[in-house]
């Protein structure tokens, strides 16, 4: 299965309102990713602020005659944090620096509902992994 568009994952969200099976929808989309090879597990890679073990990779692809867009990929060895993982990079990968600078990813999370259903300790690792993509993109 590949990781669906963001578009696609706010009409499938829409669409449930149980939090128990909103949960399980983002835990699916962790299982979307595609996995890291062991030099992408590197330190360099690690978002630290998270509880958990949270890799994000990125890459600069330079598309004929655009602006650099940034490319991500990551991973997480818990579950529901390696499909908050999905989420950012459904959210950021592919866009330019202005792109990813002008996304609010606050309104996203709250639109979806997830500010007020993850914990202290995962809103706090998934700030982290926004802080982390946006200064990769400012990097471009």
């Amino acid at each position: 299965m590949a990781q669906p568009e963001i578009d696609q994952i706010i009409d499938d969200l829409s669409f449930i309102d149980d939090w128990e099976e909103r949960y399980r929808y983002i835990i699916d989309l962790g299982r979307t990713l595609a996995p890291l090879t062991e030099q992408e597990r590197s330190e360099a890679n690690k978002v630290r602020g998270c509880a958990s073990q949270v890799w994000l990779a990125s890459a600069v692809i330079r598309p004929e005659g655009g602006p650099p867009r940034l490319v991500l990929r990551g991973d997480s060895d818990a579950h529901i944090v390696r499909g908050l993982v999905a989420l950012a990079i459904a959210l950021f990968s592919g866009k330019t620096a202005g792109e990813v600078a002008a996304t609010d990813e606050q309104a996203f999370f709250a639109g979806i509902g997830l500010k007020g259903h993850l914990t202290q300790q995962r809103s706090n690792g998934l700030a982290s992994m926004v802080a982390r993509i946006k200064q990769e993109a400012q990097a471009l």
